[in-house]
């Protein structure tokens, strides 16, 4: 993501360096990395280097993986990640289905729960309905005996509009009665953990961008599933705009005198493209998502499109085929350059899920375009105090 990968050696950036460091220990893997290499990667010294694996050691987050022969002196000491040393709950409250997952330190889902959702109902029944996930979410399996997992915090994607900074729910489209809710502060008072809000979209597009090698690059996902709506990664960060109101990609109107919409105009693509959806016709949906695509393309110069989405994932033939005529053509008529590449995003269909809990995961690992609501200079430590054990 977009930040910088190198550390400085000053006392007021403990965290900031500590998080460098876990970084590296994460993409590592269980092959691990030595405390030379993290010192030539963050350009800290090795005495600052080996007072924060010190220290992350101490606190369970970081544990030998064996040694290395060396080209002179002492084999090294190989240092790796400990992925169950804390979680992050991931929730995506869609309008009819609620996904949750228990994600450890390197991004694994460990655990996951569907259950039937209407967002429509009173707040009252939707926040029962995610404590009850979440409290099932964390329990371990049957035979396993009881462990204490320590929870960083609970990250919730739903559909915009929304105020990600605040915490707080505009105008869900196809649902009103959510404007003004502080649906943030709300559950993580009754779940007892910092909770982060976010778009279902970005959130998507937040996760796909931690796992992009090589970081970097800009494209848009595009979600369609029961709306439409696109999360935007440009020069590698995360785009939310000045009012994280950015990706209402749905509601570009394609047709001035087209059918209604659900947000209260005529003929935005994403009536344009459920209704296609509705009468069987997933090639007209093709094209219509294509088209949006291809404006986006135009206006952003973007590198790729990625697709995810209940309805993508059912036919992804259908929808890569369809969106990559609508941008060959696009590309054609500017001169014949190559068009800009589609694909899906995964076929789990827990993009949003995953990325959710990612909102909460990425401050910890230093990727400080990604905003945690409450993480103050006072925090505590690489995981910012933030922590719950159950």
């Amino acid at each position: 993501m977009n930040r910088s990968n190198t550390g400085a050696n000053l006392p007021a950036l403990r965290s900031h360096n500590a998080a460098l460091v876990l970084d590296l220990l994460r993409t590592a893997g269980e092959t691990g990395i030595s405390r030379l290499e993290l010192a030539e990667r963050t350009a800290l010294t090795p005495q600052a280097v080996s007072k924060i694996t010190a220290r992350l050691r101490a606190e369970g987050l970081a544990a030998e993986a064996g040694r290395r022969p060396s080209t002179g002196g002492k084999p090294r000491t190989v240092l790796r990640l400990v992925p169950d040393a804390a979680y992050a709950v991931g929730l995506h409250l869609d309008r009819d289905e609620l996904t949750a997952v228990l994600v450890d330190l390197a991004g694994t889902a460990v655990a996951e729960r569907r259950s039937p959702l209407d967002l429509g109902a009173d707040a009252e029944v939707v926040l029962e309905a995610a404590c009850r996930e979440v409290a099932a979410l964390v329990l371990p399996p049957p035979g396993v005996p009881s462990a204490r997992r320590t929870l960083l915090g609970a990250g919730v994607a739903m559909p915009g509009p929304l105020d990600h900074g605040r915490g707080v729910l505009h105008r869900v489209t196809g649902f009103p009665q959510w404007d003004g809710f502080a649906l943030r502060d709300v559950l993580g008072e009754r779940l007892g953990l910092p909770v982060v809000l976010d778009k279902d979209t970005n959130a998507a597009a937040l996760g796909l961008a931690l796992r992009a090698r090589p970081a970097g690059g800009s494209f848009a996902y595009l979600h369609l599933g029961t709306g439409l709506g696109s999360g935007l990664v440009l020069g590698g960060a995360l785009y939310r705009g000045a009012r994280t109101g950015a990706g209402e990609f749905g509601h570009q109107t394609l047709q001035l005198d087209g059918p209604p919409c659900s947000c209260g105009g005529r003929g935005c693509i994403e009536a344009l493209c459920l209704a296609a959806v509705a009468r069987g016709d997933l090639a007209e949906a093709a094209r219509v998502l294509g088209t949006g695509a291809a404006n986006l393309v135009g206006l952003l110069d973007i590198d790729r499109v990625l697709l995810g989405g209940r309805v993508v994932v059912a036919r992804e033939d259908v929808f890569v085929r369809g969106v990559e005529a609508v941008l060959a053509e696009l590309a054609r008529r500017e001169g014949g350059g190559p068009a800009v590449p589609v694909a899906v995003a995964g076929g789990d269909g827990r993009a949003v899920a995953d990325g959710a809990a990612q909102l909460v995961l990425a401050p910890v690992f230093g990727h400080a375009d990604v905003a945690f609501p409450g993480a103050g200079s006072g925090a505590s430590g690489p995981l910012g105090g933030f922590t719950g054990v159950i």
